[in-house]
């Protein structure tokens, strides 16, 4: 009989324990979930080839009013021609350390785009298509028309074209974005040469390994970075591209959302609810049906509340208090409640009534559980 109320006993603690350990493992899979357990495509780092609108490795040679956002320059080559007419925003580096440390960055870049991998295969012409984030490879790529590229919400999302020869766009040809997507996260990674037609708005960073041609008229918002090559203009604009990544706001969210509702939740709900109970139910029920354990429970210090009450308080009844017991009810509320004296008595007698009403529940099902043995 001993045995069998001990392996109860362990039951009937490891189904509490139970209770308690479930929710809290659903809570951290919704921290964890919320937090971002997949991982996504990293940009490419461009070093300080980023502060460049023109990068070239043999020379710049640009006609009519083009303008340059930020940087040119020009390593290990020394020529730039062109400026004027056109205008750079930036500085002009040419042969100089600037310009080489440039180049240094941009071939670290162009390996690192050229290397990531998982890779999505793609024919040749990219017109009249829509991607998503990822990494894309191509023998030689063409676009013709309209490329889509589509973030799926994400301004910090990631494209990178590894093409393994030539980049050609048909004049009149664009890439747009949609759903938030940043032309500052968008690589072309170009085995040889990239030539934008006329016309041409053309969007992201292009890394290619020998030259970059703009037709008259073609615009990119991004960088055109030629590694041994030239970088050849005719009335362009090279714009700085806006780079859109929120740090502030994927951290906030998973922060305030799951930590406060978990910790709101459970702490508000043991507290308010079994302190009403023990205190209204608890001391009528359980006194006709278990006498040994719920009167001792809930009247287990009889002499202190009696010796120890607060100043002012006597032994008659308040309205709506039991008349069977008027000492201790009235004796209990200046505990419950405040006294003034102590900011943490009402949370150590929640914390203690809801100790008492888990361990009377526990003891009256362990002692049901051994008579029916």
């Amino acid at each position: 009989m001993k045995v069998k109320t001990i392996r109860r006993s362990r039951s009937a603690v490891l189904l509490a324990l139970a209770a308690v350990a479930v929710p809290g493992a659903v809570a951290a899979v919704l921290v964890f979930s919320s937090t971002g357990a997949i991982a996504a495509t990293a940009p490419v780092d461009l070093g300080t080839a980023a502060a460049f609108s023109v990068l070239a490795g043999s020379t710049v040679t640009n006609t009519g009013p083009s303008f340059l956002g930020q940087d040119l320059g020009v390593s290990p080559g020394s020529a730039a021609t062109g400026f004027p007419p056109g205008q750079v925003g930036g500085t002009i580096h040419l042969a100089d350390a600037v310009a080489l440390q440039a180049q240094n960055d941009l071939t670290t870049a162009y390996n690192d785009a050229a290397g990531r991998t998982p890779f999505t295969n793609l024919p040749a012409e990219l017109g009249g298509t829509t991607l998503g984030p990822g990494v894309y490879r191509i023998g030689a790529a063409q676009l013709t028309g309209t490329l889509t590229l589509d973030s799926q919400g994400d301004p910090a999302a990631v494209f990178i074209f590894q093409i393994s020869s030539t980049l050609i766009t048909a004049p009149g040809s664009q890439v747009v974005f949609i759903n938030g997507a940043s032309p500052c996260n968008l690589y072309w990674q170009v085995g040889s040469s990239a030539t934008l037609d006329t016309g041409t708005q053309f969007m992201g960073n292009i890394l290619a390994q020998a030259s970059i041609t703009m037709n008259t008229g073609a615009t990119l918002e991004g960088r055109a970075l030629a590694r041994t090559g030239a970088v050849t203009l005719d009335t362009n604009s090279v714009s700085a591209p806006l780079c859109l990544q929120p740090t502030s706001t994927p951290t906030g969210q998973p922060t305030g959302t799951p930590t406060g509702q978990p910790t709101g939740t459970p702490t508000g709900q043991p507290t308010g609810t079994p302190t009403g109970q023990p205190t209204g139910t608890p001391t009528g029920t359980p006194t006709g049906t278990p006498t040994g354990t719920p009167t001792g429970q809930p009247t287990g210090l009889p002499t202190g509340t009696h010796t120890n009450k607060p100043p002012g308080h006597g032994h008659g009844h308040h309205p709506g208090q039991p008349s069977w017991h008027p000492t201790h009810g009235h004796s209990q509320l200046p505990v419950t409640g405040s006294t003034g004296g102590d900011a943490a008595a009402p949370f150590l007698m929640g914390i203690g009534t809801v100790l008492v009403a888990a361990g009377t529940i526990l003891l009256l099902q362990l002692r049901r559980r051994a008579q029916k043995a």
